[in-house]
């Protein structure tokens, strides 16, 4: 019984950590971890346990495991001796977890790795400046940029851009600087 005990605390520790680290739930706090889980243990033994699980999590996010990395990641902590191992019944735990949470760990790992908010739509087109108002230069070409920025799911922001030709021109050179960047970025590899 106390194995199923410990089990269950175990998984809640690390769905706790998930719910922190990866789902942003502020309801969840290291604090009701440590007093719901393991009102047992001392802080400073509750702390070195959750931050060990969560390293390992972490780990085994960062590299977004598939089951046969999973598993030789995981013989590897239970051979470790010390206290940096994990005890088979953690790694059976972690395994579990992993199994169930990769694809939302994943989800919400890509989504903080996006830059917010994004470019959704372009358009563009030039107009011919037929008459100033203050007796400026007519018939010169301009270009008008309306771009579309938001997050989604939610409404979106306009921005409208105005560009007379040497302005496109600079505008041009600086984006064909960065396809060098890229271009010698990509070949690189």
């Amino acid at each position: 019984m106390a194995d199923v005990e410990t089990s269950k605390s175990l998984n809640g520790l690390l769905n706790g950590i998930a719910q922190i680290v990866y789902y942003n739930n502020a309801e969840i706090t290291e604090e009701l971890l440590k007093n719901e889980l393991y009102p047992d243990l001392t802080q400073e033994e509750f702390r070195a346990m959750h931050e060990k699980m969560k390293g390992l999590i972490k780990s085994i996010a960062t590299a977004n495991m598939d089951q046969a990395q999973l598993e030789a990641f995981l013989t590897a902590q239970t051979r470790k001796q010390g206290t940096g191992g994990v005890s088979a019944e953690q790694a059976a735990a972690l395994s579990r977890f992993w199994k169930s949470h990769r694809a939302r760990v994943r989800e919400s790992l890509l989504g903080q790795s996006r830059w917010e908010p994004g470019l959704k739509g372009l358009t563009w087109r030039v107009d011919l400046q037929t008459s100033a108002s203050r007796g400026g230069a007519v018939n010169i070409p301009v270009a008008l940029v309306e771009l579309e920025l938001g997050r989604a799911g939610e409404d979106s922001d306009f921005v409208c851009l105005e560009f007379d030709e040497a302005k496109v021109n600079q505008v041009l050179k600086k984006m064909a600087e960065i396809q060098e960047s890229i271009d010698t970025i990509v070949h690189r590899s």
